[in-house]
């Protein structure tokens, strides 16, 4: 039976309702079978202590009392019933249904359905049953719904279609890998996730459908991973290794065992034949500069060139100025192109990159100008290499080279996200910060103390410190009522009257955010008001405060991120969140932030709280959409995908043997689907 056949061979389906079917995007009767509930109503009644706050709940006990009937608006109604459930006595509110009152009498057993109150022991019914209940152990799947569907239409059309149709899907799982997982079969598991008749069914749907969305996304992953590394014209540089860790050596501090692992895996990457794609992730502070600064030295002991580019131009002028210092006395050329650098000294720097006389170059996206020709690139590194487009980097491949690539970024990513986002890269982590570096001191303050905040602000300020202050908003605005840059510049002019207060914003010109950024490095402005533009890699050792108002607006990866912007020097320094949030969220990631700065134990807490597509933020994050799997919480599945995948496409037997003939089929379809796009 071919599955791919429209959706009108379906009993009771004709053309009108096929036709209404594709504004869900379904189109055939495996699209039917695949449109999965995004979630499910669950009556089975739970004691009260197993309850959890604003959950949907199913209680079960006896009217207690009167009900009370209050009209207020127009048509509008509270009925309000006490009910006892066990030893509780429980607030049983329902909204414009006041037709219930006469329904309710004392002493009468109810079953209510309902959003939990856990603070108030109140129930928010949405359904209600009279009378004692045979079961309620029912599970509703709900369905996602457009245009003039119900849930309860297309609940009807998905049944039918699964009764008439699930015999006929076909396995695409090996049996070994469902006994390996204890998983059962593909149409068995079709039926319970669609119709579940016990928690037990629905458990056992999920985790096979988990596995099998995980596995092939990370199918497809390890597949072009493997065509990345293989077609792309790697060499394997013969690097003096001897050199290399005589360099090491000579370093004013020893690694960190992290560092050391991370620059032996990147090491390793530039030997061999195939072309390195590796992402490295560290905190703030953790050491990735002098990795970096390793693998391009290492790069000129196999005379080769290395580029390093960032995001901006006061960061490339930090990177260049550090790394001709560390050079200092070897014969190694650096040097430096932005867009400030013209004329004269632009022609000779691009004239001595194109015949390899300077050995690294570090720059802006000004390196990837037509006009930049290299003579012999080894290596490219990427700093927080998110803020590049693909499209910036594909232009090194155009131009006919294939460097080995190095990402870097200080965004802590969790393991789940740096494997569904950056699959197709290794992934290096360094994971320990370096001895003697003193932790930021973090503190939540309400909004009250601002005078106390201040007043700490001028003692540092008079020990010769400079503070960051930074804002959610630029100007005022009627709905939302957060600080803003403007005012709060205003305010502190006002009250740091000895002092120069900047400020900076997303609406200034690249030209005019430089100009004030090196004003603050130079001590030329003591506080800098600021929105998260200032966010990204400035390194100001002198800068000991970093005050956030209305902290609760900000993540908990971003709130890291702004709190590395202190601690670069030898002074104490300190980070005060200002806020007064009101959800146990906003709470909860304030009082998270001041018992840790370790970033990827925030960046993990951060992923529960807020979720994969807000963490990267939805449009940009490239993370895929999946119907069952939660990178979340489905993060053991991903890494057991991803092992078997790997495995899987790195195998003879994959491609040959017929058990795998499902999967082959799909992940050939996939390429030549690929093919087609480019």
């Amino acid at each position: 039976m071919d599955l791919k056949q429209p959706v009108v061979q379906v009993k009771g389906i004709g053309k009108a309702r096929a036709e209404e079917l594709t504004d869900l995007k379904i189109y055939t009767v495996e699209d039917l079978l695949m449109y999965f509930p995004y979630r499910y109503e669950d009556f089975q009644v739970k004691e009260i202590t197993d309850l959890k706050h604003d959950e949907r709940a199913t209680l079960e006990g006896k009217v207690h009392s009167e009900p009370s009937l209050r009209y207020f608006g127009r048509k509008k109604s509270r009925l309000t019933v006490k009910v006892l459930v066990g030893k509780y006595l429980v607030n049983a509110v329902f909204f414009n249904r006041a037709f219930l009152k006469k329904q309710f009498s004392i002493g009468q057993p109810v079953t209510i359905t309902g959003k939990w109150d856990q603070h108030r022991l109140t129930v928010t019914g949405q359904h209600v049953t009279f009378g004692l209940q045979e079961s309620t152990d029912k599970i509703e799947p709900i369905y996602s719904i457009k245009g003039d569907w119900t849930v309860k239409r297309v609940r009807n059309v998905v049944h039918q279609t699964v009764q008439q149709y699930s015999q006929y899907v076909k396995e695409v799982l090996p049996s070994d890998l469902k006994v390996q997982y204890k998983l059962i079969d593909r149409n068995k598991a079709l039926q319970w996730i669609h119709m579940p008749e016990t928690h037990d069914h629905l458990k056992q749907a999920r985790r096979y459908f988990v596995y099998e969305e995980l596995l092939l996304f990370q199918l497809r992953m390890q597949w072009w991973r493997k065509q990345e590394k293989e077609k792309t014209d790697g060499k394997a540089r013969h690097l003096n290794e001897t050199q290399v860790q005589e360099f090491i050596q000579s370093l004013p501090f020893p690694l960190t065992g992290a560092q050391q692992r991370v620059t032996n895996e990147i090491l390793n990457d530039i030997q061999s034949k195939f072309r390195m794609n590796r992402l490295l992730q560290g905190d703030v502070g953790s050491g990735k500069t002098i990795v970096a600064a390793i693998s391009m030295y290492a790069l000129v002991t196999a005379r080769m060139q290395s580029a390093l580019m960032v995001p901006t131009e006061i960061l490339a002028e930090q990177h260049y100025e550090s790394l001709k210092q560390l050079f200092d006395d070897m014969d190694i050329e650096v040097e430096i192109l932005t867009s400030s650098v013209k004329g004269k000294r632009r022609a000779l720097v691009l004239e001595r990159v194109a015949d390899g006389s300077i050995d690294l170059l570090v720059g802006t996206h000004a390196l990837i100008q037509d006009d930049v020709q290299f003579d012999n690139l080894g290596l490219v590194i990427t700093d927080e290499q998110h803020r590049f487009g693909v499209n910036q980097r594909k232009v090194f491949r155009q131009k006919g080279i294939t460097p080995d690539v190095l990402f870097m970024t200080a965004t802590p990513i969790p393991r789940t996200l740096a494997i569904s986002a950056f699959g197709d890269m290794d992934v290096s982590t360094i994971d320990e910060m370096p001895a003697g570096r003193k932790p930021i001191e973090t503190y939540w303050a309400k909004h009250g103390m601002l005078e106390r905040v201040l007043s700490f602000i001028l003692k540092e300020l008079e020990n010769g410190r400079q503070a960051y202050v930074i804002c959610p908003l630029i100007e005022e605005s009627d709905k939302m009522d957060f600080q803003n840059a403007v005012d709060v510049h205003s305010q502190l002019q006002l009250y740091f009257t000895d002092y120069n207060v900047g400020l900076m914003h997303g609406r200034l010109h690249v030209e005019e955010k430089e100009e004030m950024m090196t004003k603050f490095s130079r001590n030329e402005v003591q506080i800098l008001v600021s929105t998260t533009v200032v966010e990204v890699g400035v390194n100001v050792p002198n800068a000991t405060i970093m005050v956030v108002y209305d902290a609760e607006r900000f993540g908990l990866s971003q709130l890291h991120q702004l709190r590395g912007r202190v601690g670069r020097g030898d002074a104490q320094s300190y980070c005060i969140l200002i806020a007064d949030p009101k959800t146990d969220v906003g709470k909860e990631r304030m009082q998270i932030m001041t018992e840790t700065n370790d970033g990827f134990e925030l960046s993990q807490r951060d992923l529960e709280l807020r979720g994969p597509g807000d963490f990267f933020g939805k449009k940009q994050s490239g993370l895929p959409v999946f119907k069952v799997a939660d990178l979340v919480h489905d993060y053991r599945a991903l890494e057991v995908a991803r092992q078997d995948a790997s495995a899987m496409v790195n195998s003879t037997a994959f491609w040959e043997d017929q058990k795998y003939e499902p999967l082959r089929s799909w992940l050939l379809e996939q390429i030549e689907h690929w093919e087609e796009l480019d």
